[in-house]
């Protein structure tokens, strides 16, 4: 598991551009949740409540976001391009890497230094773990982490502590119940090392070929945080929940057809499963989902699973400012909001 992650500094002159200020060489990248401090989780939750207030601003004006996506996406990519668009950004990049030059043997880090000659800052999905660290060594520009294979997710994160926080009115001491892929789940990952801040109880409920993999264990034993471990699904197991955070068996990360065969539909949430759960329990789930959350609960008052899709606008709107150099005392002074 790695996890030296990197909101790093390199301080040169500052330029101003628009209505904020830009550090020419003061490059923050945004590659894991994995180091951020309780306070900085709060600053970040403060930021994209602003942006939920006014999304339309011209904060970006004049810069070029470039998405690169090495692996399918449907939400996280169209919500970072639609954050760019929406702070007055340009977006160029791929969804696709078989009209890239990688397809002709082109390196990661000469594709990254390529692309970094065009943009201001690099968004990038890739399969492989590790992928978004080692773009962040090479790379002149930001580097924003989409999601690198089974390992971290750190935007879908940033929104996930938002709508709990926004659901919940606090991030503390809460019972999260995460149910299904948490073997190659990387938005669990990320979630468990952020809330170790929050004084959080885990129940981790999978069976045994997708349980939460040891070394994530190991990391709640290392920080004081609790959990349980479940394979029984049912009423009785997540009735103490605050968050019921379900995943998708993801078919993309296994080698044996069987296996996934044998799992994917382990799981299945229903109005009966929620028969006894508590009035501000709230369903999340990354998308997309299959069948592990049936349709009739999509018009229960514990679902939360779309709002949360929407809410990654925001979140993302701020991860671009923060790592752009954009204060949040910026935001809040902005005096580009437009009309909706």
């Amino acid at each position: 598991m790695r996890a030296n992650c990197e909101w790093s500094h390199f301080n040169e002159t500052k330029i101003v551009f628009g209505n904020a200020s830009f550090s020419k060489m003061d490059k923050h990248n945004f590659v894991t949740i994995a180091d951020l401090t309780r306070e900085k989780i709060l600053y970040m939750i403060e930021m994209i409540g602003e942006f939920e207030k006014h999304p339309n601003r011209e904060l970006l004006k004049g810069r070029v976001v470039a998405t690169l996506f090495f692996e399918p996406s449907t939400r996280t990519r169209l919500s970072f391009e639609t954050a760019a668009n929406r702070l007055g950004a340009r977006v160029i990049g791929f969804a696709d890497p078989k009209v890239t030059s990688g397809t002709k043997g082109e390196t990661l880090k000469d594709t990254i230094m390529m692309v970094a000659n065009y943009a201001d800052v690099i968004v990038m999905r890739h399969y492989i773990e590790g992928a978004a660290q080692y773009a962040s060594e090479v790379s002149p520009v930001p580097i924003v982490n989409a999601g690198d294979g089974a390992h971290q997710h750190p935007s879908q994160c940033m929104l996930d502590l938002y709508s709990i926080y926004k659901t919940q009115g606090t991030l503390d001491g809460l019972n999260i119940y995460m149910v299904g892929d948490l073997k190659y789940g990387r938005t669990v990952h990320s979630l468990l090392m952020a809330m170790r801040h929050f004084n959080p109880t885990f129940h981790f409920v999978a069976p045994k070929e997708l349980a939460m993999p040891k070394e994530y264990k190991l990391y709640c034993d290392q920080h004081g945080i609790r959990y349980q471990e479940h394979t029984a699904f049912n009423e009785k197991i997540i009735q103490d929940a605050d968050i019921l955070y379900m995943t998708r068996v993801q078919k993309e990360r296994f080698s044996d057809l069987m296996e996934y065969e044998r799992v994917k539909n382990v799981y299945i949430l229903n109005n009966e499963t929620l028969r006894l759960t508590k009035p501000n329990m709230k369903i999340l789930h990354p998308l997309p989902r299959v069948n592990e959350i049936a349709y009739e609960v999509d018009e229960s008052p514990h679902a939360y699973y779309i709002q949360q899709a929407g809410n990654g606008l925001f979140a993302r709107q701020a991860i671009f400012c923060d790592v752009l150099g954009i204060s949040i005392d910026d935001v809040k002074n902005d005096k580009t909001i437009l009309a909706p």
